[in-house]
């Protein structure tokens, strides 16, 4: 794939509660901030041919074609063209990849792409769509509520509670050392006066970790028809991602020219489906997908961006795959971070980029999954 990543972009993740660190602006607020922010960093974003947006509540203030509305609002100009996609939390993963392929086809010179979630104005479900409550589908096909399926996961894969502790607390130790470590925020950029990640828990330790209960066994007896039995629910708070708002944004294209810079090449992106009933699990499989694209392996990757999507992903990925934990979420991730649900894709090509920088390293991989058997991955080489 002949397409590079010229500048990735992202902002930091604020609470999705009223008083949260993004939460008096708009969502196409923070796509102009990023813009604003790769215009500053030497980029032209504005003459880009096109703005693809990753968004999952596509209502209220995320609705009506928020890429467009982002467009408007940040002076991209007129000819460029502008959609969104919902693909649930690898939505922001997609509107990357699938405009990569664009620009591979079709000989688009620039287009910006990445995503957009403020869960503080739209919240999780806010579309409010029949397919959460239609009992018409068979048991495997209803819908769940993600953090049912990561129970129902970890008991399945036989991931244990102490597992699933010790990758929470890896992810908020290495989250409050990256805030420290500039070249890992390098391309974090400020907007709306929030600087630094506001959902870390700095006060949680080994033993805050194993004190905590399981935090989702009431939610459960509402969906006890579609589980098909009872679950040993495993997950606390703790194991989950918290809610935020946020956004990540790429600037894309074609070969460099004479003057250009880019920070990186897409060698290969891939999607995969999978069984609804273990929806989790598309991500590995969107996984091995791009690295037989690619032509490598896990050990040739120098970092590696796993989504953290529930405790149980990133448990059974270190336990069941040959990855150095050193070249894994080496800044943390979505445990500590938050997971704004249609920006965590681009958010997490911008932090390999820069986790990338700070080794100088050459090969990277992004892997996002979401429930219901939705699966993405990408792998980059650094210039």
């Amino acid at each position: 794939m002949d397409v590079w990543i010229y500048d990735a972009v992202r902002t930091a993740r604020g609470k999705a509660r009223p008083d949260g660190g993004l939460a008096a602006l708009k969502p196409q607020e923070l796509v102009a901030g990023l813009i604003d922010g790769l215009q500053a960093r030497g980029g032209k974003p504005r003459d880009a041919e096109a703005l693809v947006l990753g968004c999952v509540g596509q209502v209220g203030a995320q609705g009506g074609n928020i890429a467009l509305v982002s467009k408007l609002h940040s002076g991209v100009r007129d000819e460029a063209y502008a959609f969104t996609i919902n693909n649930y939390c690898v939505s922001g993963l997609t509107a990357i990849g699938h405009t990569a392929s664009r620009i591979a086809m079709s000989g688009v010179e620039r287009a910006l792409a990445g995503g957009v979630e403020m869960m503080s104005r739209t919240p999780f479900m806010a579309d409010a769509a029949d397919y959460y409550t239609d009992a018409s589908f068979p048991n495997r096909s209803r819908y769940i509520p993600v953090v049912l399926s990561a129970d129902r996961l970890a008991e399945a894969e036989g991931v244990t509670r102490e597992e699933m502790d010790a990758t929470a607390l890896t992810s908020q130790l290495r989250a409050r050392a990256a805030e420290d470590t500039p070249a890992l925020v390098r391309s974090r950029i400020t907007v709306g006066g929030l600087v630094g990640e506001e959902c870390l828990r700095p006060q949680m330790t080994a033993q805050s970790l194993a004190a905590m209960p399981a935090a989702f066994g009431g939610l459960a007896k509402s969906y006890a028809d579609a589980l098909d039995g009872p679950i040993d629910h495993r997950h606390t708070v703790a194991h989950a991602p918290p809610v935020c708002d946020g956004a990540g944004l790429a600037l894309l294209g074609g070969k460099p020219g004479v003057g250009d810079r880019p920070r990186a090449r897409i060698l290969a992106y891939a999607e995969a489906g999978g069984d609804p009933h273990a929806g989790l699990l598309a991500g590995f499989t969107a996984m091995d997908k791009v690295l037989a694209q690619a032509g490598l392996e896990l050990g040739d990757m120098d970092r590696i961006e796993f989504m953290e999507a529930f405790a149980v992903t990133i448990a059974k990925f270190l336990r069941d795959r040959p990855v150095d934990p050193d070249k894994l979420n080496v800044g943390g991730g979505h445990l500590a971070k938050g997971h704004p649900m249609g920006a965590t894709g681009a958010i997490l090509l911008s932090s390999l980029l820069d986790a990338l920088d700070a080794c100088d390293g050459r090969l990277g991989l992004v892997v996002a999954s979401a429930a219901g058997g939705i699966g993405a991955a990408m792998v980059v080489e650094r210039i």
